[in-house]
């Protein structure tokens, strides 16, 4: 069973208990612990532990490789002479990075890449479901002159949050939506830990499982100065 992402506390509130009634219907042994434990999972991604305040906060970004050339010069440049073309050096070098880029921002590029993807194989936009195409190797993957490429391993753990956000049909993502997840993800995180405390599952919950990567990664990275200094 897929469970869904909501993208509003009211909405995941609204539709906790339906979900977890279709749970039960369709694994008989096992029990809201496992739900939930699944429900982490699902938000997990979207936050990171403060050490300073103590508690959750929104980390709604991934990292992806960009693309970019260092030097345009004439690139591209078709109505020039051959005695001229023979002069002129059109190669560029590809320059990459990694960034780290807001879910917004990654679901926009994803749209246009899937839009771009049905022009170009004369498909109508308006007639094909786009979230059709989420889980499409060749779409994601496919090489841009420049932006950003994406992985697809990663992308698939952006999925539920993707086919929550991407509209249908359409070419631009609604930020409205967007702000409304961002503003309730922490609160949906909250949730799910205080329904864990209750019945103490607390390695379950989001809190304890990001303090403890946290603590562990601060571990690390003093590790690696002392060895280093």
């Amino acid at each position: 069973m897929e469970l869904r992402l909501y993208l509003s506390f009211k909405e995941f509130e609204k539709y906790y208990y339906n979900d977890l009634e279709t749970w039960f219907e369709n694994y008989s042994n096992t029990n809201e612990i496992d739900f939930l434990a699944q429900l982490a999972g699902i938000y997990k991604p979207y936050l990171y532990y403060n050490f300073s305040d103590d508690d959750l906060q929104v980390d709604a970004s991934v990292r992806v490789k960009e693309f970019s050339f260092s030097s345009f010069g004439n690139f591209g440049i078709s109505y020039l002479d051959k005695s001229q073309n023979e002069n002129l050096n059109t190669h560029t070098n590809a320059v990459s990075g990694w960034k780290t880029i807001s879910m917004m921002e990654y679901a926009q590029y994803v749209l246009d890449k899937i839009n771009r993807y049905l022009s170009l194989n004369h498909s109508s936009r308006y007639e094909e479901n786009l979230l059709d195409y989420l889980h499409h190797p060749e779409v994601i993957t496919s090489a841009e002159k420049m932006g950003y490429k994406l992985d697809y391993n990663t992308h698939q753990t952006i999925i539920p949050f993707l086919k929550a956000f991407l509209p249908h049909y359409g070419q631009t993502v609604n930020i409205a939506l967007y702000k409304e997840f961002y503003a309730s993800v922490v609160e949906i995180a909250n949730f799910i830990d205080r329904k864990l405390y209750s019945v103490k599952a607390f390695e379950y919950s989001i809190y304890s499982q990001l303090r403890s990567e946290a603590k562990l990664g601060l571990q690390t990275k003093h590790h690696f100065l002392t060895i280093f200094n």
